[in-house]
């Protein structure tokens, strides 16, 4: 791993490029620190390398790795090993770091909630833009098959239980416009019990972040389903969409293919209301451990 120092506001960073067994991003507080977070992207498959400095700047070691699409990994969200997330738990842990939390975004968001359900090792996990079932795949797998649907992940070799996707279903946009899939999960969502997130198996708080103008599927409603079933902390607002951004982070980047939902003011007013909730737990400065 090659190293750099770096400046962020008042803490001074170290970083470095991660190699094997994944590709990936670490930054910490030069000197340490007592707490690590793994951070995971969405459907982007992107290294959040600006994510990783903003809560490291917190004084917490922040880790984020490349799931998919990387050297010897399927192409697409297509049967990915959950174990590929325990093992960047290990990673945290071997480097004596005594309280983990883990955050992602989307498809990351749903990887997470699952490894807290597998992983009691996590003491914190963040979701935002949630769903509360597993769905089947996007993209292809190892096999660079796309169809039939298969399970966006696996267990020990065994597929995830999934939802799979409503083949009637069109979008409602004018060909060439930003595309809202929304209406995609809403319709395929019913009828699929079997798929939820067991949440009431994890024993990590969860903090849900969601935006009511979430356009690429319904997080608010899906954060609700999992706060029934268990526990967890709501940080939601009406005009935010799908891609809510944090204190310290630039505005996502504009699509011509997906409609997220939501403004730039909105997105970073969300991620400023759910910031002091998600330094709390990835720090644990007030936490119950």
């Amino acid at each position: 791993m090659d190293e750099t120092g770096r400046i962020a506001g008042l803490t001074e960073l170290v970083e470095r490029e991660i190699g094997s067994p994944w590709q990936g991003f670490l930054a910490e507080p030069r000197g340490g620190g007592r707490s690590g977070v793994l951070v995971l992207s969405g459907s982007s498959g992107r290294i959040e390398r600006e994510r990783c400095r903003v809560l490291a700047a917190q004084g917490v070691t922040a880790l984020s790795i490349r799931w998919f699409g990387g050297p010897g990994q399927a192409p697409g969200i297509c049967e990915i090993p959950l174990e590929t997330f325990t093992a960047a738990i290990d990673l945290l842990r071997e480097r004596g770091l005594r309280r983990i939390s883990a955050l992602g975004l989307s498809k990351g968001a749903e990887a997470v909630l699952l490894l807290a359900t597998l992983d009691q090792r996590l003491d914190a996990v963040i979701a935002i833009s949630p769903t509360s079932v597993a769905w089947a795949n996007v993209g292809a797998g190892l096999d660079g098959v796309t169809r039939p649907y298969r399970s966006s992940w696996t267990w020990r070799g065994a597929p995830v239980p999934y939802v799979g996707y409503d083949e009637g279903w069109q979008p409602a946009e004018p060909e060439g416009e930003p595309v809202a899939f929304r209406g995609l999960y809403e319709r395929s969502r019913a009828g699929y019990a079997e798929a939820a997130i067991p949440v009431e198996a994890a024993g990590a708080e969860l903090l849900l972040v969601a935006g009511g103008d979430d356009q690429m599927w319904p997080s608010l409603t899906f954060a609700g389903e999992l706060a029934r079933r268990r526990e967890a902390r709501i940080v939601s607002g009406a005009d935010a969409g799908h891609r809510p951004r944090l204190p310290g982070e630039s505005p996502a980047s504009p699509s011509s293919a997906y409609a997220y939902g939501g403004t730039p003011e909105a997105d970073a007013a969300l991620g400023a209301a759910a910031w002091p909730h998600l330094v709390e737990l990835v720090t644990g400065r007030t936490g119950r451990r």
